[in-house]
């Protein structure tokens, strides 16, 4: 159910987004309870012209090698749950990939179940489905 975007600056080599898409996956299944082979992503690189933020933003200090996760889920998760995917993740970044901690952005958007179409044109997770 969760669709996933990872935006990387260009500095990083080529095949890291998709390094860093396992990883994200991987805690996905771990803390969200996202189902097996429940893996859609959109994983782009990007010019550093691309990535607009600021140097600081509530005490963080970001460098040029900022990431970016939207992921777009089903409601419904605890505050906790949340917390701990968000610990998950950057610690997998940081541990397996040497990513600071400061550059691991994370923003969920929870969505009512309807929202999805996975094929065929049809509401697989609507009252019907």
């Amino acid at each position: 159910m969760p669709l996933v975007r990872i935006d990387i600056p260009n500095h990083y080599s080529n095949g890291f987004e998709n390094q860093v898409g396992d990883l994200v996956y991987e805690a996905m299944l771990d803390c969200l309870k996202v189902p097996e082979d429940d893996k859609f992503q959109i994983l782009t690189r990007r010019a550093e012209s691309e990535l607009v933020k600021p140097g600081s933003y509530l005490g963080i200090e970001y460098s040029d090698r900022l990431i970016i996760i939207q992921i777009t889920l089903n409601e419904g998760r605890t505050t906790e749950v949340k917390k701990a995917f968000y610990a998950g993740v950057v610690q997998s970044l940081n541990s397996a990939l040497n990513i600071r901690k400061e550059d691991v952005m994370i923003s969920l958007v929870e969505v009512n179940k309807e929202n999805w179409s996975f094929g065929n044109g049809e509401m697989q997770y609507g009252p019907d489905g």
